[in-house]
Parts: C-alpha cells; structure tokens; sequence
C-alpha cells in the first residue's frame, strides 16, 4: 500500500506540470507594446489578430497602405513543429509583407517570435510578452 501511495505522490509533479505547459494561445503584446495581437487556434493551426494599435503602429502601417489595423491577421498558418515551437507565416504590416516565421513558447508568459527571409539564413526574432 505504501508503495502505491509512493508511486502516485511521485507521480503527481508530472501530471501537473503537464496540465501547466505554457500555451500559446492568448493575449500577447510585442516588445514596443504598440501592439496587442490574440492568438487562437484556427482548425489546428495558430493564427492572431491584432485588437490593439499603438498611434505610432497605425500611422507606420498606414504609410504602407494598410487603413485598417486593427483586426488584420498578423500570425498566419502556423503549424506545430516541435516542442513549444510553431511555423507559419508572420505578416509585417508597415512593410506590406509575408515572411517565413516561427513561434516558440519560452515560458507561460513569454514568446519568442522570428521572421526570416532567404529560406532561414537571415532571421529577426521579437519577445512577446502575455498580457
């Protein structure tokens, strides 16, 4: 009996620490916090919206030709490809461009989101904070 008792009080760490795996799926704001973006799952991929926007963020989109911010789809398609990490498509609105991208969750509160270019030699990363 003390052997079972033992075996489920060693158990137990494990089994919660798997329901408390840090998510990506939430509110998130980037470094500069010009930008609020809610990520959700979109038929078992990643996607986020934007539902907050900085002045500064919509006056640099707009000169890009992008009029309204707010609601655009700023993370695209993105697939589980590891561990905490996701690939997908990063949407750069004061640019008007797509680039290859990938997610990976550094913590419940933290994420490390990349944009690359050249096929993955040339990559930017941002942390991104929960909110």
């Amino acid at each position: 009996m003390k052997a079972i008792a033992l075996a489920l009080l060693l158990a137990l760490p494990a089994a919660v620490q798997a329901d408390t795996a840090p998510t990506p799926f939430g509110l998130w704001q980037n470094p500069k916090g010009t930008l609020l973006v809610r990520t959700r799952d979109c038929g078992r991929q990643l996607c986020g919206n934007i539902v907050w926007a900085g002045p500064k963020a919509i006056a640099d989109a707009r000169e890009a030709g992008v009029t309204a911010l707010v609601g655009t789809e700023l993370l695209i398609g993105y697939r589980p490809s590891g561990a905490g990490r996701w690939t997908g498509q990063v949407y750069v609105p004061d640019q008007g461009r797509r680039y290859y991208s990938t997610i990976e969750v550094e913590g419940p509160n933290s994420l490390r989101i990349s944009g690359c270019i050249l096929g993955g030699l040339i990559c930017k990363h941002q942390e991104w904070t929960r909110r």
